[in-house]
């Protein structure tokens, strides 16, 4: 097994790279966003410290393993921070999750620091990846379409802590040219196929 920790990429408009003590505030106008955190599973955070707590406890730890992939995305001309690419459950699901600023949203920005990721886990044989929308959001599943996902099944989970039942369509992409479909979330939760054009 490889070990890699979140090595810096870059694209023709964006720098992806860890996270650090310094992106709180750019953060804050992401996570306490009601719009962006509509399909997230936790609630808009409100304040600084809510921004630092959460990366601090929940990013930075991540940064500890022997595998990780945790972007912040930031833009070329500026430094900005604006949004977030995931690989999470690595040696599960390996599921990518994203999400980005509204002023940023339909610039194709989602796609291209995806594909970065995407470049870097066949580099290291990476075997696949897996992405989740819930059913109202289809703009994210236009993005995994573009990334070359393809769809497997749906399933409903209660979503923690919003405590609120969603249908989650589940795409997956296999990196290694083996054929394989990620079946935990049909094993754990309701599942079915739905008829996708």
């Amino acid at each position: 097994m490889y070990h890699e920790n979140t090595p810096t990429l870059e694209t023709e408009r964006l720098i992806l790279r860890k996270f650090t003590h310094a992106d709180i505030d750019d953060m804050l106008l992401l996570y306490s966003d009601k719009e962006v955190n509509r399909f997230l599973p936790w609630f808009p955070l409100k304040t600084r410290d809510e921004v630092s707590r959460y990366l601090y406890d929940t990013i930075f730890p991540f940064y500890e393993k022997d595998v990780a992939y945790s972007y912040a995305i930031s833009l070329k001309e500026n430094k900005q921070v604006i949004g977030y690419v995931h690989v999470n459950d690595i040696g599960g699901s390996n599921d990518i999750g994203y999400a980005l600023r509204k002023e940023f949203w339909h610039k194709g920005i989602t796609s291209e620091a995806c594909t970065a990721v995407i470049d870097r886990l066949r580099k290291v044989n990476f075997p696949f990846i897996t992405a989740t929308h819930d059913i109202h959001n289809p703009h994210s599943g236009e993005v995994m379409k573009k990334l070359g996902m393809t769809y497997r099944y749906s399933y409903q989970e209660k979503w923690q802590p919003k405590d609120i039942w969603v249908t989650f369509r589940m795409y997956q992409l296999n990196l290694d040219g083996v054929e394989r479909t990620y079946t935990e979330y049909q094993k754990k939760y309701s599942y079915f196929v739905e008829p996708l054009l």
